[in-house]
């Protein structure tokens, strides 16, 4: 089957889409929006492959982390099958996640950024970025 062509706007609503099911706490609608094979490169951290990695993935982050992005900027290739975003996360550190400070409530706000591809109207990778230093000094504070 040939790729569905998308265009730059397209891809702009997909990402909207995505973060604002983020915000929701809609992760069922997030990953619909996810193409079943879609990679995630964690920040400084290794690489997950496929829908149900991701969904294990936002399931520990639900139960360590309470988020909400703010600020979003979107961006688009002309082609619509780049994209990237610019945001501020506003946390809280709920319950220890391995290899990191102890949980006890810690509020953070963090500036990250992510890249995507976009198939065949969904998102096949999800980039994402912040400084993990700057978020370690915040919560160890």
């Amino acid at each position: 089957m040939p790729p569905e062509l998308m265009n730059t706007h397209d891809t702009l609503e997909l990402i909207r889409r995505y973060y604002e099911a983020f915000n929701r706490g809609d992760r069922e609608t997030m990953l619909a929006l996810l193409a079943e094979d879609v990679v995630h490169d964690l920040n400084q951290g290794g690489r997950e492959q496929g829908r149900e990695a991701f969904r294990a993935f936002m399931q520990r982050m639900d139960r360590c982390y309470r988020e909400r992005l703010e600020d979003v900027v979107l961006m688009a290739s002309p082609d619509g099958e780049r994209a990237a975003a610019e945001y501020v996360v506003h946390g809280e550190y709920l319950a220890d996640d391995e290899g990191l400070p102890p949980a006890r409530g810690q509020r953070y706000v963090l500036p990250g950024g992510a890249f995507f591809e976009v198939r065949n109207g969904h998102i096949r990778r999800v980039s994402n970025y912040y400084n993990l230093q700057d978020w370690i000094a915040q919560v160890e504070t």
